[in-house]
């Protein structure tokens, strides 16, 4: 399979891209590098290769999932950059 200067131009008018036409080509020699590659790749045998999630055999290391009491309205209010007594002030979003 081989990308032509048309399946370029799509590709650009999909992803709202303007190319010149210099760009145009030299983006479509860089694809077809790219899927030449990936027929390499498709020629490897890996029927005896077993599937990974991940390419290093390690653990997640995650703390404890433990409740805490939760931060006082006080506290939580003092790092605020702007409070009005018992809320945080935030900019208007809507009209």
């Amino acid at each position: 399979m081989s990308v032509t200067l048309e399946d370029v131009h799509y590709i650009a008018k999909l992803a709202r891209l303007e190319l010149t036409e210099q760009e145009a080509t030299q983006a479509q020699k860089d694809l077809n590098k790219i899927l030449s590659y990936m027929d390499e790749l498709n020629q490897i045998d890996t029927s005896n290769v077993e599937p990974l999630e991940h390419v290093f055999d390690f653990e997640t290391r995650l703390r404890p999932d433990v409740p805490e009491p939760p931060v006082p309205h006080d506290d939580a209010l003092r790092n605020a950059p702007d409070a009005d007594s018992d809320y945080f002030r935030v900019p208007k979003v809507i009209e």
